[in-house]
């Protein structure tokens, strides 16, 4: 039996939303804290737009930037990048006409672009930069939107951490970016599980053959938020080969993990080159999902190739095709960003707390196979893990 979706379960209709309660929302569900009066994130009108710096001007940047300005509520006045011509052509965009003194350069370009005095600003850069420029745009007042990973290692893990708490005490938004959790077909398979269709789950396997860091914390947040938001105890690793510790997000070629979560919930997670395939003709970076495992059947989400299920009522395979697209999908996570933020009791599972999280237990397979024990969490190591690895590996 072939059941269909068109994936209206991810957004059920169009949502108005008050501009400036849509980023005070947003910070405080990034931090689980306490929702910011729209009137408090600046002193203009309630519904003026807010003044957005984009670092990183490359095509992810680009394509961020598109969704803000369509999404209405945000007016890009400055850009950064550290190579001038991206900048230039960003800014020269008829999308988007930064003028050319707002447009900045080099290492510390951030810096400038903060002085500047926007309300928010949008990092899209390698993840090396993550933690100096967060700190240094919650150091200014400003609003953080933050790409995953937050980080590379475990000295930038804890920066975000203090960042995050920092942004806090000072009333900012702090906001990490994952739109997993918004795909129709990785839905689908969620409603399932927590419908109880599957029973009682005990197992969750997720793959990718993108490597750790590329993938690893989208897998993780995945993996808790089909367990229920449940959060992981200890984690066991392995990893095999060096060749991708030098890529802009530093990992071991292949990189698995086992995890155990508060509920007894069993995870395993593998990322890289010796990862399974995923059922379905998948494209490398389409090859991945997760599987979740129950005592009367199972649902699973692939990246490349929609959802399919076993449940205790389907007498047989049920599934339905789909797969990721980055504009279909992005689009829907930010309405349904602003409309869960819009209610101060409905916290967005996509937070940073959640997020740093998620980056603990990444991490934790790593130093696991380094130390050959048990890692539980939180993690207290501050040590350079990456780094120790490529001295072994």
């Amino acid at each position: 039996m072939v059941e269909n979706t068109n994936g209206s379960a991810v957004n059920g209709g169009k949502i108005s939303v008050n501009r400036r309660k849509f980023i005070a929302g947003a910070g405080a569900a990034a931090l689980s804290f306490t929702v910011i009066k729209p009137e408090l994130v600046r002193g203009a009108a309630a519904n003026s737009k807010i003044k957005l710096g984009l670092v990183g001007c490359g095509g992810r940047g680009n394509w961020i930037a598109n969704l803000f300005k369509k999404n209405g509520n945000y007016e890009i006045v400055a850009a950064a990048d550290f190579f001038h011509d991206r900048v230039d052509s960003f800014g020269e965009n008829e999308e988007h006409k930064v003028p050319k003194a707002n447009r900045y350069t080099g290492l510390s370009c951030h810096q400038k672009l903060l002085a500047q005095g926007v309300d928010a600003i949008a990092i899209i850069t390698p993840p090396y930069f993550h933690p100096e420029e967060a700190a240094d745009a919650v150091d200014a007042g400003v609003h953080v939107y933050l790409a995953k990973p937050i980080a590379v290692d475990v000295p930038g893990c804890h920066s975000i951490a203090a960042s995050g708490k920092k942004a806090t005490q000072k009333k900012l938004c702090f906001l990490v970016d994952f739109q997993t959790r918004s795909n129709a077909f990785y839905v689908e398979a969620i409603r399932r599980v927590h419908n109880g269709d599957i029973g009682e789950i005990h197992t969750i396997h997720a793959t990718a053959k993108g490597w750790l860091l590329q993938y690893g914390t989208h897998l993780v947040d995945y993996m808790m938020f089909l367990n229920g938001g449940h959060r992981g105890k200890w984690v066991v690793g392995h990893v095999q080969g060096k060749e991708k510790l030098v890529d802009s997000h530093p990992s071991p070629d292949y990189a698995m993990g086992q995890f155990e979560f508060e509920n007894g919930v069993r995870g395993i997670l593998e990322c890289g080159s010796l990862a399974p395939d995923q059922p379905g003709n998948n494209s490398f970076w389409m090859n991945a999902g997760a599987t979740v495992y129950g005592s009367e059947g199972y649902a699973q989400a692939i990246v490349g190739s929609g959802w399919q299920a076993v449940t205790r009522s389907s007498s047989g395979l049920i599934e339905g095709s789909g797969g990721f697209d980055v504009e279909k999908d992005q689009a829907p996570y930010i309405r349904d960003l602003a409309d869960w933020l819009d209610d101060p009791a409905r916290i967005h599972p996509c937070n940073g707390d959640v997020t740093y999280h998620g980056f603990e237990l990444v991490m934790g397979v790593c130093l696991s196979s380094l130390e050959r024990r048990k890692i539980t969490v939180p993690l207290e190591s501050r040590e350079p893990i990456m780094e120790r690895l490529k001295s072994v590996l």
